[in-house]
């Protein structure tokens, strides 16, 4: 039978569903105003200046960032990176991880506080650009991926997750003769995917929206990232200066504002894309991680 509710407690659940409405709303309509501008004509945009809803759609934004050729290149560099990029991240960051959870392991907590400490501290951004100059890393993606290859807050809450598997499970792994590296493969990895996943996206986030670093080491216009080439087709837009012998539009320029929203969209969608096929590992993944310090 089902427990009757008490007129507090509904008015405290109308109360709770009407302020989440709002807060949805607070977070969708930027994305609906974005979306919506992109498609916007020009006329539109410079009658009304909130649009949720245009009334002629237009594809001219999206035919102007559309319209060189060197777009599609830099979205395959963007994808490139992420794909190598978060495989390496991964990869490093779970080997490091997995030694520092063990507690056999000697000079553990010497390790752990030289990973914290690159946490509050780190090289700057000079020291850092000499360092991969005289590794002759420049104009390579290498620049891109080896320098941020372990982040220190993702290798602690990994390194935590990794502490909360049963030591039961190794020792009866190595019982049946399983070395260290098996364990690691076929027992830590397979029960640690939800953080993986999550932080899968994390790193993938950030490889996706590399945009310093490629400004920094990346001098070749032919290796630019999609933030890097989009940053330069707003410029264009906008009239500014700009490198246009990089850019090979044809097509008349729409107003800048469109430009804008629609480098947005184009930017933003793939992440988006991915995202709900992450989503039910990402809350679960951070908090089992980060229970345990």
């Amino acid at each position: 039978m089902p427990i009757k509710q008490s007129w507090g407690s509904r008015i405290f659940d109308s109360v709770n569903v009407v302020l989440l409405l709002v807060f949805a709303l607070i977070t969708v309509i930027p994305f609906i105003y974005v979306i919506a501008g992109s498609f916007a004509t020009q006329k539109e945009l410079l009658t009304q200046g909130f649009i949720l809803f245009p009334t002629e759609f237009s594809l001219d934004a999206y035919k102007y960032i559309f319209s060189t050729q060197t777009l599609v290149r830099s979205l395959m560099v963007t994808v490139y990176i992420t794909v190598v990029g978060t495989l390496i991240n991964l990869f490093f960051t779970c080997l490091m991880a997995y030694p520092l959870a063990r507690k056999d392991m000697d000079f553990q907590k010497p390790i752990l506080m030289l990973v914290v400490f690159t946490m509050l501290f780190s090289g700057g951004m000079i020291p850092t650009f000499l360092v991969v100059k005289e590794l002759g890393m420049i104009d390579s993606y290498w620049a891109l991926l080896i320098p941020g290859a372990i982040s220190a807050f993702n290798l602690i809450i990994i390194r935590n997750f990794f502490q909360q598997l049963p030591d039961g499970l190794e020792e009866s792994a190595k019982i049946d003769g399983c070395n260290d590296l098996g364990i690691f493969l076929k027992i830590v990895l397979p029960l640690s995917m939800p953080a993986i996943a999550t932080f899968s996206l994390f790193y993938a986030v950030g490889h996706w929206n590399t945009f310093f670093s490629a400004v920094l080491y990346i001098n070749d216009n032919t290796k630019w990232p999609i933030q890097v080439l989009l940053r330069q087709i707003v410029i264009l837009a906008s009239g500014g200066i700009g490198d246009s012998s990089t850019m090979e539009l044809d097509y008349v320029a729409p107003p800048d504002q469109a430009v804008k929203m629609a480098v947005i969209v184009v930017s933003t969608l793939p992440i988006l894309l991915v995202y709900p096929f992450l989503q039910k590992h990402f809350a679960k993944g951070v908090l089992l991680g980060s229970v345990k310090g």
